[in-house]
């Protein structure tokens, strides 16, 4: 445990290193992220609409199969923005380098998993599958999340990647293959089953709602909840999480 500091500044320097060195590559990287959450995504709401009409089963069964997209993201290796909040800032707790130095990473893995999931929702919309469930389904969901109360969904974003860097974490300490399967799926199940906001995923719903559903609906807001829900999803990882892991496992060489 007491190498725990140290073992995630060498990953987060191996991710901002890629970043300066090979920024094509770190953005493929990023890109694919959002991709494979965009399989989860529509694997998940694809049940959603399937089960609309057993409430309760369909939201267990969205919740239950969307962590498929971190598995992914963690056994096929690709940088989601989320996760990298929390990776990424232990060199900065630890004073080996300033915030604005990781930043630039940041913002281009963010906007690497926004086109990534996107694109995959785009196409899953346009190919027309499931289109006389998913429309109705999505309707309801759009009305849903567009209205919002900006302290809840902040707090929603915080306690969203609080549990997504828990799962994240979870994959770098946890060695047994099937027992980080487990754990990370139960996790991510976590937050999606309460309804917590997670930037990206919302990227791709988001995406899915605007080609399904058009001008039926008013978007005014939905730039307001993308800033306040991304927003929620830095603290949550860089300081709700990241700050007492720095603290418990600091070594006294630590700064």
């Amino acid at each position: 445990m007491i190498g725990d500091i140290e073992t995630l500044c060498k990953l987060a320097n191996i991710k901002i290193n890629l970043m300066k060195t090979d920024p094509k590559r770190f953005f493929v990287r990023a890109f694919m992220a959002g991709a494979y959450l965009g399989l989860a995504a529509i694997l998940s709401y694809t049940l959603g609409a399937m089960l609309s009409d057993h409430s309760v089963v369909g939201k267990i069964a969205v919740a239950a199969s969307f962590g498929i997209g971190l598995v992914a993201i963690v056994y096929l290796g690709a940088e989601l923005f989320t996760g990298n909040c929390f990776v990424t800032i232990m060199p900065v707790l630890r004073g080996d380098m300033k915030l604005k130095e990781i930043m630039p990473m940041w913002v281009v893995c963010y906007i690497g998993n926004m086109i990534g999931i996107s694109l995959i929702c785009f196409l899953f919309i346009k190919s027309g599958a499931q289109e006389v469930i998913m429309q109705p389904y999505l309707k309801g969901i759009m009305e849903s999340k567009l209205n919002f109360d900006v302290i809840d969904l902040l707090i929603k974003g915080i306690l969203c990647n609080f549990i997504v860097c828990v799962a994240a974490y979870s994959g770098v300490k946890i060695k047994d293959e099937t027992a980080r399967l487990i754990v990370i799926m139960i996790l991510v199940m976590t937050f999606v089953l309460p309804g917590f906001e997670h930037c990206i995923a919302n990227g791709g719903i988001f995406t899915m709602g605007i080609t399904q559903l058009g001008s039926t609906i008013d978007w005014s807001m939905l730039p307001l909840h993308m800033l306040i829900s991304t927003l929620g999803n830095i603290i949550g990882g860089s300081v709700l999480l990241a700050v007492p892991i720095y603290i418990m496992f600091r070594t006294p060489q630590t700064k």
